[in-house]
């Protein structure tokens, strides 16, 4: 059986082009790179499909020279074309097992999950490599309802699979995300839109060691 591609711990960063105060995607991976972050999402809502394809090619070299992990959000073609290290699929893009098909067995598959119902189905299949649990609070970069904290105890206890804690968390409260036991964390919009990431990536990492 495929074994699992390990995520690293800490901080989680995502791209989010309309949350960063005009600068771009990869200016922001630079400074999060800088401040310590060993993994990053490529996220682009406000970019057409050309645009995504040339920035995600020079933010995966940027990634590739630091030796910081390269997920491609949804787009499984953009992360063939540049040889991302994995891709981020939702619940409503292609099945796991049919984006395996198309990666392989060396890539890394993040899936998002909002209920212990899919949490435990992901668990379940070996081509997830680990899975967002989220948003735990409310969120302006997602349309999807909170699920709150108890989403989360049930992924500590029972989702035995790295997992990354998702969804309006903030400076203020991601050290009660941290003392339930979430080894992993996503800020996107307090993060793209800091006026010092890098410093604040590092505060942040701080917590984790």
């Amino acid at each position: 059986m495929r074994e699992r591609i390990e995520i690293p711990k800490g901080i989680y960063g995502i791209t989010g082009d309309n949350f960063s105060k005009g600068r771009s995607n990869y200016y922001c991976v630079e400074e999060m790179i800088r401040g310590g972050i060993k993994i990053v999402q490529y996220r682009a809502k406000t970019k057409d499909t050309r645009e995504k394809i040339k920035e995600a090619r020079e933010i995966r070299e940027l990634c590739r020279k630091n030796g910081v992990i390269f997920i491609v959000n949804d787009n499984v073609d953009i992360a063939l074309l540049v040889d991302a290290d994995g891709v981020h699929i939702g619940q409503e893009d292609m099945q796991p097992d049919d984006v395996r098909k198309l990666l392989g067995d060396n890539k890394i598959i993040g899936l998002s999950t909002h209920s212990k119902e899919q949490g435990m189905e992901a668990y379940k299949n070996p081509n997830v490599d680990y899975i967002g649990v989220g948003p735990i609070f409310p969120t302006t970069t997602k349309d999807t309802a909170p699920v709150g904290i108890e989403y989360l105890e049930y992924a500590v206890e029972n989702l035995h699979l790295p997992f990354v804690a998702i969804g309006g968390i903030k400076a203020h409260n991601i050290d009660d995300i941290i003392s339930k036991g979430a080894q992993r964390i996503c800020l996107v919009s307090e993060i793209v839109g800091n006026n010092d990431i890098s410093g604040f990536v590092e505060e942040l990492q701080k917590k984790f060691k």
